[in-house]
């Protein structure tokens, strides 16, 4: 990794991410500080457009996840999730009691609980899918389908260097929508 040090005091003073309302250890890492306010930022929309669904930020995720994959594990599940189980067991206690997911237990082996999305969440599919669609269309206004196209690409890229750095890097859908 190279030597950035000496280009850190010089950057500072020119970064428009380093204003002084800024943490002053923020502007050693001006882009992820900047993706941190981002990412804050991205989940507070989601919240607010998933409030017409009735699930909070992550919910979605994970009754995407049911929802394409039908009954799974819920070892598995947590797994794909990649959060704390403790997380996804109350996300899921949760969205049981809401009716959207059923919890049984697994033929194969008993001691293992599989999970499936119900009928009753079928309508909430569509909804979570206009709510994602409008938080696309709300984060990326502004940009034309080549500045998408290179956030996206750029995007991928930082994903890729962060997942070097991790022991268990989550998969990552290889295909786009």
């Amino acid at each position: 990794m190279p030597d950035r040090t000496s280009d850190r005091a010089d950057d500072r003073t020119d970064d428009p991410a380093c204003t002084s309302d800024e943490p002053g250890t923020a502007c050693g890492g001006p882009v992820s500080h900047a993706l941190s306010r981002v990412a804050r930022l991205h989940r507070i929309a989601a919240g607010k457009l998933l409030r017409r669904t009735g699930l909070y930020p992550g919910q979605e995720l994970l009754m995407m996840r049911l929802w394409s994959a039908g009954p799974v594990r819920q070892s598995e599940l947590i797994k794909s999730m990649d959060l704390d189980p403790s997380t996804v067991t109350k996300m899921l206690q949760r969205l049981d009691h809401a009716g959207y997911v059923k919890r049984s237990p697994d033929p194969e082996d008993r001691r293992a609980v599989l999970v499936e999305a119900t009928r009753e969440s079928c309508a909430l599919r569509w909804e979570v899918g206009d709510a994602w669609a409008d938080l696309e269309d709300h984060t990326l206004a502004g940009l034309d389908a080549t500045e998408r196209a290179q956030l996206a690409r750029l995007l991928a890229k930082v994903e890729e260097n962060l997942c070097k750095e991790t022991a268990d890097c989550p998969h990552r859908p290889t295909d786009a929508c």
